[in-house]
């Protein structure tokens, strides 16, 4: 499937394993599928975001926002959005 980058992992809370993310080429929704290559490389759903600490449906370009991932990223991580 077609993938567009979006961002980069800025931060990583390993222990509840949440990222924060810089949205440097584009957008992203809850609902949306993100593949991340780094550290590991692997695909999921986005299913919860917040913009300081307020749950919020989507995030523009220009934007940090904290998604909760399956699995462990590193910083400097690529976000890409799976597009169908």
């Amino acid at each position: 499937m077609p993938e567009e980058l979006i961002g980069h992992v800025i931060h990583y809370y390993d222990r509840i394993g949440v990222a924060v993310v810089k949205l440097t080429d584009g957008s992203m929704k809850v609902g949306d599928t993100i593949h991340i290559t780094g550290k590991n490389d692997f695909q999921q759903q986005v299913s919860s975001m917040q913009v300081e600490h307020q749950g919020v449906e989507k995030a523009k370009k220009g934007s940090e926002v904290a998604i909760k991932l399956d699995q462990a990223v590193k910083e400097k991580d690529n976000i890409h959005k799976v597009v169908s």
